[in-house]
């Protein structure tokens, strides 16, 4: 079985080109079985693509993509109520502190809001010369897994290569 953990609806400017309803019927005709939404510091795409999934047998995963301002970003997949809540006070926060269509959010912002929350690191594009991630990523991930619930490590390679290490398992 194969889930997308990484959907980008159009919710995300200048990210994401489909809208909520047409990646569900897409991943449904695909035989899918759950599919992920995870918006650049938002939940907006989650309600549509809910409404969408209701007419067909897939289930929505519920998350979003946190783009931080001092560390490599996360995917944010809240496991109950009370952590969907905190990750909407999250992005209320990043969103107070910049001006419409930003969010600057902080690793510490994170912390504080992250119980029942799971997390995916997600690295740069690019790997070094050797194939590796450069020792700054590496540390970044180190920070996480002290402090955060890290479910895998997502990697996208830019060429046509795409591959996901489980590299850290909570």
């Amino acid at each position: 079985m194969y889930v997308e953990l990484q959907t980008t609806t159009n919710f995300s400017f200048l990210r994401g080109a489909s809208h909520p309803h047409e990646l569900v019927e897409q991943a449904a005709a695909f035989g899918y079985t759950a599919l992920a939404i995870t918006d650049k510091n938002t939940f907006a795409g989650i309600v549509r693509a809910h409404a969408a999934a209701r007419k067909t047998e897939l289930r929505i995963i519920v998350g979003c993509r946190l783009e931080l301002l001092d560390g490599p970003g996360l995917l944010a997949y809240p496991t109950n109520k009370t952590a969907y809540a905190q990750l909407s006070n999250l992005l209320t926060i990043g969103n107070q502190r910049a001006e419409k269509g930003e969010c600057h959010l902080y690793k510490s912002d994170v912390y504080k809001h992250a119980t029942g929350v799971k997390f995916v690191a997600l690295p740069p594009d690019n790997l070094n010369q050797a194939f590796e991630f450069e020792p700054d990523f590496e540390n970044e991930l180190k920070q996480y897994k002290a402090a955060l619930v890290l479910i895998c490590i997502s990697l996208h390679l830019v060429a046509t290569m795409e591959m996901t290490l489980s590299i850290y398992t909570g």
